[in-house]
């Protein structure tokens, strides 16, 4: 059977169910493999709080026979797809008279550049470089870009000396006064990525679906058995290997939604329907979701904050009772950065995980994080200082072939983060002369 041609914007139909594919070979135009040169070009920006131990973070050599300290050793799989970045500068972040507010102005500068203005009601920022480049590529998907997180948004209220809450809890800005809300729950994000639209048919169908414990794969199998015939063996394989990570992710969703019980039936604790009490199944989720909207050309541009900046959530679980925005502040105290550590271990650890999912996905010659840029760090660099010079920056993937990778880069003191992001903007062909307060394209990575 010679398999045929099949549309890129191919989705498998089911009642209420709308499930997007991967890049399949029958997708391309020809059989020599041109997946290379049909895979977009995606951008993930990942964002962690309080900053980092940074002797544990910054390796000791440059070029390409760098160590991966401490912290980084969770990337030790990955190390041929990174890049280490030293010495970027986020200048919006100072205080420049402003005074108190480090954590707020981190979380709102590090994508936008800009300094916000200190006020709880007149909140004034910049335009973020995931919705610039969304300007340029988002109209060729579903959703022009996702906003992710652990821990929900606020758009008003004060925090942080006097600033607006809008800054520390949104990493996304639309424009310099309307930042864009994160999604928390797991569930919902599958449901806009899996579910066919908004209507009164989708919303029984989904009920029915979550009482009766049906995937949506089960709305849609007449279709995927069809789609199954008409590809070829590479294909099939690719396929069946896509669904089966659906019907995963969709089967851990139903999991973490059961309530623990205790021996009178009563459940021991109340929690928001969706989001999983642990930590890690929460961040893994809400990863798994990020991969699968990149795999299914859903969106190419995401961004995830693994917690509000300033966020003082405790980990037990690490054996870090204490808040992490009060074990930042570890003024030397030994055993505070041993938990610090271990903290950023732990996110340094979901980082991993998505880039293995990435990595284990792919497409034609290469895999999805071979297609992706994917930048993880914080708006702060030592938690005790606050500062926001030398930032613990990384960048992950290769852009399509656009970045040499596997270095680790140390600029000139006080570089600015926005040369990266002026470098990204080109690569998505998005004309700028400037972001923020770039000064140059950044050099070095490709």
């Amino acid at each position: 059977m010679i398999p045929r041609r099949i549309d890129r914007r191919t989705v498998l139909r089911g009642v209420g169910t709308c499930v997007a594919l991967p890049l399949l070979d029958a997708m391309l135009p020809n059989v020599v493999r041109a997946a290379d040169q049909q895979a977009p070009l995606r951008a993930a920006f990942l964002y962690v709080p309080n900053g980092k131990h940074m002797p544990d973070w910054t390796p000791q050599k440059t070029g390409r026979k760098f160590d991966l300290p401490a912290t980084l050793q969770p990337l030790t799989a990955h190390r041929e797809s990174l890049c280490v970045l030293s010495n970027l500068t986020l200048d919006g972040a100072a205080a420049h008279g402003d005074g108190p507010g480090d954590h707020a102005r981190s979380a709102a500068a590090f994508l936008t550049g800009a300094h916000p203005r200190k006020s709880v009601d007149d909140i004034q920022n910049g335009i973020s470089i995931d919705q610039a480049i969304a300007q340029s590529v988002g109209s060729e998907t579903r959703f022009p870009s996702l906003e992710l997180g652990l821990e929900g948004s606020s758009q008003a209220g004060s925090c942080d000396n006097g600033y607006s809450c809008a800054y520390p809890s949104n990493l996304a800005w639309r424009n310099a006064t309307s930042p864009l809300a994160k999604e928390i729950d797991p569930t919902a994000i599958f449901d806009r990525l899996f579910a066919s639209g908004e209507s009164e048919t989708d919303k029984k169908t989904s009920s029915l679906r979550k009482s009766r414990r049906k995937s949506v794969l089960d709305f849609a199998l007449d279709d995927a058995r069809k789609l199954h015939q008409q590809v070829g063996a590479a294909d099939r394989r690719k396929l069946d290997e896509y669904l089966y990570a659906v019907r995963e992710v969709e089967g851990r969703l139903v999991r973490s939604e059961r309530l623990e019980v205790g021996k009178d039936g009563v459940p021991n604790y109340a929690r928001p329907s969706g989001v999983p009490r642990e930590l890690s199944e929460h961040c893994k989720l809400m990863l798994d979701m990020m991969a699968l909207s990149f795999q299914t050309d859903s969106t190419r541009i995401a961004t995830m904050m693994f917690a509000n900046e300033g966020s003082n959530r405790s980990h037990p679980e690490l054996d870090a009772p204490e808040g992490h925005h009060e074990l930042s502040h570890h003024g030397k105290s030994a055993e505070k950065q041993a938990k610090i550590a271990r903290i950023n271990h732990f996110y340094v650890s979901q980082l991993a995980y998505f880039l293995d999912s990435l990595s284990s996905i792919r497409e034609g010659e290469r895999t999805l994080l071979d297609n992706c840029l994917v930048l993880y760090g914080s708006g702060i660099s030592d938690g005790d200082r606050h500062n926001h010079d030398d930032l613990p920056i990384l960048l992950a993937g290769q852009g399509g072939k656009r970045v040499k990778s596997g270095q680790h880069l140390m600029y000139e003191p006080k570089t600015p983060l926005c040369n990266l992001y002026l470098w990204m903007l080109h690569h998505f062909d998005a004309a700028a002369d400037s972001f923020g307060d770039s000064n140059a394209v950044l050099e070095g990575l490709t």
